[in-house]
């Protein structure tokens, strides 16, 4: 079990970092 909570854990953080790279794009365009 405990390396299913890490894999899911990864695909979390993947999923930050597409939030944050979506929010510095609109920050750009204005």
């Amino acid at each position: 079990m405990g390396s299913v909570i890490k894999k899911r854990r990864k695909k979390m953080r993947k999923h930050k970092k597409r939030k944050l790279l979506k929010r510095a794009r609109h920050k750009r365009k204005r």
